[in-house]
C-alpha cells in the first residue's frame, strides 16, 4: 500500500467522522432521539415556520416558470449551465412542476376547490410544519453537508469492505451499505438523496439505484416510534421493530430478483455497462487495505473547501427545484384520492380474503389500510386508530405500513423527482409486491405475540 501524507489522512478522517455523526448517530435532544441533521432541520423549520409555506410556494412557482421558459430554449451543445441543469427537463416533468405550482398557490391562498387545499390533502403537505416545508430545511442541510459522506473517502472505504456481503445477497455494490444505514438511523429521504447523488455521479447502475431507493430507503427508528405509538402499542416497540427489520431483510433478498427491479438495466447513467471489474481486488491487497487506499486517494483529490461548498449549494438548488414540486403534485393527488374517493377501499378489497386466510381479525376494516399507505404512511394507522380493536390487527397494520416503504407523500414522490429510473407504475407494483410478501411474515409474528 502506498504512503500518504498526514494531511491526506486528516482529510479522510475528520470530514468522514463528522459526516457519520451528523447523518448516522442518533443523539438525545430533550425527550427524543434524532440524528443531528434532522434536528437541525427541525430547529430551522421551527424558526422559519410562519414563512415556510409562502417560501416553499415561491420556489415551486419559480421551478414551474423556469421549466416553462426553458421548454422553448434549445439545449446547449456544450456543458449545460446551472440554470439549464435546473430547469431544462422533459415535457412530463415540466407539466408536473406546473401542476405542483398550481396546487401550491391554491393551498397558500386557499382558493379553488377545498378538496385541494384542506388540511388533509395539499394543506397537510404545505402546512408550516408539513412535509414540503420540512423538506426545504432538510434539503438545505443535507445538500450542503452530503459532501462529508460522499467526497472524502468514506464510501470508498466501506464500499470495498462490504462488497462481499452486499453483492451476493442484495445484488448491490458495497457502498450502498452507507445509504441503507443513513436511511435506517436517519431518515428515508436522506437515503434517497444519497442514492440519487451516487447514481448521477456514475457510481450506481440503473438497477442498483432503483433497488437501493425502493428497498433500502427504510423508515427511520424515530418515525417507527411514532407509528407504533399512534395505535397505542408503544410498549411493543422492540418486537415491532424486530419484525420490521426481519421483514425488511427478507424483502431486500427477494425484491431485486423479481420484476420490476430485475428488469432494470445494468448500465450507468453515462451508458457504461457494469462489468464487475471495478470490484475486483488488486494483487497483494485485502478488502481493508484496498478500501483504505481508495478512501485516501479520494480524500487527496478533494482538498478544495470552496468547491465542496459550491457543489453543496448546487445540490440544495437541485433538490429544491427538482423534488419539491413533484412531491407537491403527486402527494396532493394521492391524498385527495385517499380522502375523497373510494379508490383505496376498492383496491383493498382483494386483501380481505388474504387477511382472513392469515387469521387476522376485523379483516374487512383492515383491508383498505393495506393499500392506503401508498398515499401516505400515516394513513393506515390513522384509519385503524379507534376503528380497530384487535391487537393482532393493529400490530399487523402498523408493521405493514412501515415495511411497505413506498408512499407518495414522501419517499415515492421524492424518487419520482430524482433521475433514478423508476416510474409511477413501478412504484405501485413494488408497493403491492412488498405488501403481499410481508403479510405472512408479519401476521405470523403477530399471532405469536398475541
Amino acid at each position: 500500500m502506498k504512503k500518504h501524507h498526514l494531511s491526506t489522512w486528516l482529510y479522510f478522517l475528520i470530514p468522514s467522522i463528522l459526516g457519520i455523526i451528523l447523518f448516522m448517530i442518533p443523539l438525545k435532544f430533550g425527550e427524543e432521539w434524532k440524528v443531528p441533521i434532522a434536528k437541525f432541520a427541525d430547529i430551522l423549520s421551527g424558526w422559519l415556520e410562519p414563512a415556510m409555506p409562502m417560501t416553499a410556494m415561491i420556489i415551486i412557482v419559480i421551478a414551474a416558470i423556469g421549466s416553462l421558459v426553458y421548454a422553448f430554449i434549445p439545449r446547449s451543445s456544450s456543458k449545460p449551465s446551472l440554470l439549464e441543469g435546473l430547469f431544462k427537463v422533459t415535457p412530463f416533468w415540466t407539466v408536473t412542476r406546473i401542476v405542483g405550482a398550481i396546487f401550491a398557490i391554491m393551498v397558500t391562498f386557499k382558493i379553488g376547490p377545498e378538496a385541494i387545499w384542506n388540511e388533509n390533502t395539499g394543506g397537510l403537505l404545505l402546512a408550516p410544519d408539513g412535509l414540503v416545508s420540512f423538506l426545504f430545511t432538510i434539503f438545505l442541510f443535507a445538500g450542503l453537508l452530503l459532501p462529508l459522506l460522499l467526497n472524502f473517502g468514506l464510501l470508498e472505504f466501506f464500499g470495498t469492505m462490504m462488497v462481499k456481503v452486499m453483492r451476493p445477497l442484495f445484488k448491490l455494490p458495497g457502498r450502498s451499505s452507507i445509504d441503507a444505514l443513513a436511511s435506517w438511523i436517519g431518515d428515508g429521504t436522506i437515503g434517497v438523496l444519497l442514492t440519487s447523488k451516487q447514481y448521477e455521479d456514475g457510481h450506481y447502475t440503473e438497477r442498483e439505484a432503483a433497488i437501493i431507493a425502493t428497498t433500502f430507503s427504510v423508515v427511520s427508528i424515530t418515525f417507527s416510534l411514532v407509528i407504533i405509538d399512534t395505535v397505542g402499542m408503544s410498549n411493543y416497540f422492540l418486537p415491532f421493530y424486530g419484525t420490521v427489520l426481519l421483514t425488511g431483510v427478507v424483502l431486500a433478498l427477494i425484491m431485486p430478483r423479481i420484476y420490476p427491479l430485475r428488469g432494470k438495466k445494468t448500465q450507468y447513467i453515462d451508458g457504461r455497462e457494469f462489468t464487475g471489474e471495478e470490484e475486483e481486488l488488486p494483487e497483494g491487497y485485502n478488502v481493508f487495505s484496498h478500501g483504505l487506499e481508495n478512501a485516501l486517494d479520494t480524500a487527496q483529490k478533494n482538498r478544495s473547501i470552496g468547491r465542496i461548498f459550491t457543489d453543496g449549494m448546487r445540490n440544495v438548488l437541485d433538490m429544491w427545484i427538482g423534488v419539491a414540486p413533484v412531491v407537491m403534485a403527486f402527494g396532493t393527488v394521492a391524498l385527495m384520492l385517499a380522502e375523497y374517493t373510494g379508490v383505496f377501499t376498492f383496491l383493498g378489497k382483494p386483501f380481505e380474503p388474504i387477511l382472513s386466510m392469515l387469521g387476522i381479525p376485523e379483516a374487512a376494516a383492515a383491508a383498505q389500510t393495506m393499500v392506503v399507505g401508498f398515499a401516505d404512511m400515516f394513513l393506515p394507522v390513522i384509519l385503524a386508530d379507534g376503528a380497530i380493536t384487535s391487537p393482532i390487527t393493529l400490530f399487523t397494520i402498523a408493521t405493514i405500513s412501515v415495511v411497505q416503504l413506498i408512499y407518495m407523500s414522501e419517499v415515492g414522490g421524492l424518487i419520482l423527482g430524482t433521475k433514478i429510473p423508476i416510474n409511477f407504475l413501478d412504484l405501485m407494483i413494488i408497493f403491492l409486491l412488498r405488501t403481499l410478501i410481508a403479510l405472512p411474515i408479519v401476521a405470523g409474528v403477530a399471532h405469536l405475540l398475541f
